[in-house]
């Protein structure tokens, strides 16, 4: 049944895109982006500044609190890796939540409790308090990784939701960087006071925005739902065969059941979940957390000087991220997608051999350079699209009514990854700093294969032709 009208919902597409009964009206989810589309866009990646500042938070104050508040570094250490902890509970709920009080309610919901979580901090007497209040963070932070790239893939136009969807990558990148240097001024309880303002600014824009037409039609609110789509795409634009496209497909997929995550697991949704969690275990499995949260002692241990690198680090970042948000569109996710994981294997392989040269005596004077190469092409390589576009695709690629559990599942993949990593890599160096990016830049060599074997292209496609045609076997049926 699903397969057969989703399949149908797809000829019907493509026959109005190719003439059949479109009377020369602009392509259904190709259009420009209007005023509203970037507004929202702009409301919703504010909480990935959010994301991003409490992610960059614990570097610059770790001297700070340690000393003020005599935290040992056992005690640190958990005030820092709780918040990974929170993230984890956050992307368990997040799916659920987002389906119930809709997707602008889950990030003003995730915002309180980010602010909740920065006052605790802010007005800390004892250890108890920091780690409660960066545990509420990291739950703010698992929801929001899920919600804001979902909503932005659900209000977007089809020929430009790449693009705009990695800009939360983008925004997360400012969060991390303007934190670090913001905390080179500023005491440790400021910078968690300022850490409350994009809430704020979130929870305010929230009242200007629409919510996901999508989401809308799936608890069956068809007209706010086109009012919503409305406004989104501009009053003077003909919304019909969007509209039309969205209700029957969603009609189509309510005749199901709500997917639980054990559902998840059936053979139709397989490519879909193979997809999304393997981009999710390959992005984190290639070492991005542990290299960035250690970086600072990656280069010390090669010989070169640690704070130089760390600003090369954010020189790169950035500009490399947006790079990538103005290619989403142009290029393709695959292609941008196989050109990322290739430069990040290429970064990991000469950080290994560095690390090889210096254990081996040999070339000696270059091998701090040849670290410091191999770590800024890895983090160029990875903010052009290993960052991002998993996150699009993952938005993309799952139905409606296993959204929900599948976005909690990848979610959680992904914050579980992020945790194993980060705790496992200083055990890792310690075994040996030239095997540990070896495997790396293995596993990121294997990423490069996967996206060419099962990866879709999403790229100037709706969201239903996509979930049609990521189920080929289940259409036959």
């Amino acid at each position: 049944m699903e397969g057969e009208i989703s399949s149908a919902l797809l000829l019907k597409e493509r026959t109005q895109i190719h003439g059949g009964g479109s009377g020369g009206k602009e392509q259904r989810g190709g259009s420009s982006a209007t005023t509203m589309v970037v507004l929202s866009t702009l409301v919703a990646v504010s909480g990935s500044y959010v994301f991003g500042s409490a992610i960059g938070y614990s570097s610059p104050t770790q001297s700070g609190i340690m000393e003020d508040l005599g935290l040992s570094v056992a005690e640190y250490s958990l005030f820092g890796s709780i918040l990974t902890i929170g993230a984890m509970i956050g992307a368990i709920m997040s799916g659920r939540i987002a389906d119930y009080i809709g997707r602008r309610g889950t990030m003003g919901f995730s915002e309180i409790i980010c602010i909740i979580g920065w006052m605790l901090i802010t007005f800390s007497k004892a250890s108890w308090w920091l780690d409660v209040g960066r545990l509420l963070v990291g739950y703010g932070m698992g929801l929001l990784s899920y919600v804001i790239p979902v909503y932005i893939a659900e209000i977007t136009p089809k020929n430009l939701r790449g693009g705009f969807t990695t800009v939360h990558q983008l925004m997360i990148c400012c969060g991390v960087s303007i934190t670090y240097l913001i905390g080179a001024f500023v005491s440790w309880r400021i910078l968690a006071l300022i850490g409350t303002i994009p809430c704020i600014v979130q929870i305010v824009g929230l009242f200007f925005i629409p919510e996901s037409p999508r989401w809308l039609a799936k608890i069956g609110r068809g007209r706010e739902c086109e009012v919503a789509l409305q406004c989104l795409r501009g009053h003077n634009a003909d919304i019909s065969d969007e509209a039309a496209e969205i209700r029957d497909y969603t009609e189509t997929v309510l005749q199901l059941s709500e997917a639980s995550i054990f559902e998840l697991f059936q053979w139709k949704y397989a490519h879909s979940l193979i997809v999304g969690v393997g981009l999710m275990v390959l992005q984190q499995f290639g070492g991005v957390n542990g290299i960035a949260f250690y970086a600072s002692s990656i280069f010390i241990s090669a010989g070169f000087s640690g704070s130089i690198g760390m600003i090369a680090m954010v020189v790169v970042q950035i500009p490399m991220t947006a790079l990538g948000v103005v290619l989403m569109d142009i290029s393709g996710r695959r292609p941008l997608l196989m050109v990322s994981a290739a430069g990040t294997c290429l970064g990991c392989f000469l950080a290994a051999l560095s690390f090889l040269l210096q254990y081996l005596n040999k070339s000696v004077a270059v091998s701090p350079f040849l670290a410091l190469f191999g770590v800024l092409i890895y983090t160029g390589s990875f903010s052009l699209g290993m960052g991002g576009i998993p996150w699009v695709i993952m938005s993309e690629v799952f139905p409606i009514n296993m959204k929900g559990s599948a976005g909690s599942l990848v979610t959680l993949v992904s914050w579980l990854g992020s945790w194993i990593i980060s705790y496992a890599f200083n055990f890792l160096m310690d075994w040996s700093s030239a095997g540990t990016f070896f495997i790396l830049s293995c596993i990121c060599g294997l990423t490069v294969l996967f996206v060419a074997k099962l990866v879709p292209e999403t790229k100037g496609r709706t969201l239903e032709e996509i979930q049609a045609s990521m189920n080929p076997l289940s259409a036959k049926r």
